[in-house]
């Protein structure tokens, strides 16, 4: 959870506060996050922003609004799989879109809907209590809002459109909870958070992150887009008042509305998964780098990934194609350096897929990427991106452009009115720009051989074993089944029009 701090004139950044929350895996797949903790960490960054006003001199009563937001949300969490196949199965010819007319989403484990349907199946507690009333449902934000604004004693059980779009309950259209919707999910609607604009009194109000970032970075305008960095990427572009439906795997979303009487815009967006996440694999579970920051010394060294294409897919490659881990194109000459290298190409590749779907939904290509979060301190990645995407890609100097949207947003409330939107007015933040190094052809060839990895990673789970343990040749092996035979995990190596030859004489 961070506390944010600007200057509504300069939008320099005044204070900066940060308190971890701790995630816990307790199954394969699940990813939880207590919510009494979030509120202590949002106490905690509180006093601190405080302190540090003090020490600054500032009058802490001339804070028109403080900024504070999860910073991480758990949403790679697998659990509710089986739900969504049976959503899916209920739907019409089984189409997981069925509902994307009215929320630009399909039915995905992403999705908060999804999971509070998991929540009502498999947690009698949850069930019983929503039945007598004592229940209530919201995004963290939601969270957050109700409790410091009296909790139990009369706290305000609000969102925004922002946050409301992401649950598959809201239609993006009549920006209200749907009532068919709520009947597909069996979710009583009365549960739910009374959604407001994202720019208003409330007491407190949150923007979705990535919305806020899209502000932060001041993508106003129709054909403007972000991509931040962080666990996993997002990349949103703004589609003005005119919600777009994709036919290339994307979402739709309400990128904000900023004022009670200010009309709805909306954004495509696409999700990598895995970004900065498969760092920290290769940091924890494989021993490769011992820092994340170490990536960038490794992958530099190398210079290049030595033929290595690496699909990063622990949840499933979001938008617009979905599968498992995979690593090809593996030598005898590879090294830690080259699969640094393919880890952080394959994060500019997933993002020029969904940079290539949006072009192909809007229809208008996009001439440059603005960019934040905390991997664009890694040059070397900015520079592959430039390269792959064959354009510009725009760095600001100030990082925290989510906070930044964040208070903008509040600081242009109508009664806190510290902050202007209009164009002449806005704020001028310096930026880098990496322009391409490479010509279009290399890129081209780079890219076509990942998705060609891409493919080979299709299906793999369910790929049906067909091995000889004899000293024969071992051919289309499913990962699971290859474990007994390897001295490395099968999860995660896989030999592209490579021989590798394993204990007792056995051939991949």
């Amino acid at each position: 959870v961070a506390s944010v701090v600007f200057n509504a004139r300069t939008a320099e950044l005044v204070s900066h506060q940060q308190v971890e929350i701790t995630q816990s895996f307790p199954k394969e797949g699940w990813v939880e996050a207590d919510p009494k903790e979030i509120m202590q960490s949002v106490y905690k960054v509180m006093d601190r922003t405080c302190e540090k006003l003090h020490q600054l001199s500032v009058d802490v009563s001339r804070i028109k609004g403080l900024c504070i937001f999860p910073v991480s949300v758990v949403w790679l969490d697998l659990r509710t799989q089986s739900t969504v196949e049976r959503l899916i199965n209920k739907a019409p010819g089984r189409n997981k879109n069925h509902l994307k007319h009215k929320t630009g989403l399909p039915i995905s484990t992403y999705f908060s809907a999804v999971k509070l349907r998991w929540l009502l199946d498999n947690v009698d507690e949850v069930k019983q209590a929503v039945v007598s009333g004592r229940a209530l449902f919201g995004t963290v934000d939601s969270w957050i809002i109700w409790c410091l604004t009296g909790g139990r004693s009369g706290g305000v059980h609000i969102t925004d459109v922002t946050n409301a779009s992401r649950t598959m309950l809201f239609n993006i259209h009549t920006l209200n909870w749907d009532q068919e919707l709520c009947r597909y999910f069996d979710i009583p609607m009365e549960i739910l958070p009374k959604v407001h604009s994202s720019s208003e009194i409330y007491g407190h109000m949150c923007l979705g992150d990535q919305s806020a970032a899209l502000v932060g970075q001041m993508c106003f305008s129709d054909g403007q887009a972000k991509n931040t960095y962080g666990t996993g990427c997002f990349l949103l572009r703004n589609t003005g008042t005119k919600s777009v439906m994709s036919e290339h795997g994307l979402l739709t979303t309400v990128a904000y509305k900023l004022g009670k009487n200010q009309p709805a815009h909306y954004a495509l967006e696409g999700s990598v998964a895995i970004a900065g996440a498969v760092v920290r694999w290769l940091r924890d579970n494989m021993g490769i780098v011992q820092s994340s920051s170490e990536i960038e010394e490794l992958a530099a060294a190398a210079g290049t990934s030595y033929g290595c294409y690496f699909v990063p897919a622990f949840s499933g490659l979001y938008a617009p194609t979905g599968s498992p881990v995979i690593i090809c194109g593996l030598t005898q000459f590879t090294n830690r350096n080259h699969l640094a290298f393919a880890a952080l190409e394959a994060v500019c590749f997933q993002t020029r897929e969904i940079l290539d779907a949006m072009n192909l939904d809007s229809g208008v290509p996009l001439s440059q990427l603005q960019v934040d979060g905390g991997m664009t301190s890694n040059r070397l990645l900015m520079q592959l991106q430039a390269d792959i995407l064959c354009m510009p890609v725009v760095r600001p100097s100030m990082a925290e452009t989510t906070a930044l949207g964040v208070a903008m947003a509040a600081g242009a409330a109508e009664g806190v009115e510290v902050w202007s939107l209009s164009p002449q007015q806005l704020p001028v933040i310096s930026a880098e720009t990496f322009e391409p190094q490479i010509n279009t052809e290399e890129s081209e060839f780079r890219f076509a051989r990942w998705k060609k990895a891409v493919q080979k990673a299709m299906n793999w789970e369910t790929t049906e074993p067909c091995c000889h343990t004899n000293g024969t040749t071992l051919t289309h092996l499913a990962c699971e089944k290859v474990l007994d035979h390897l001295t490395v995990s099968p999860r995660f190596l896989c030999g592209d029009v490579q021989i590798s030859t394993f204990p007792d004489n056995h051939h991949v």
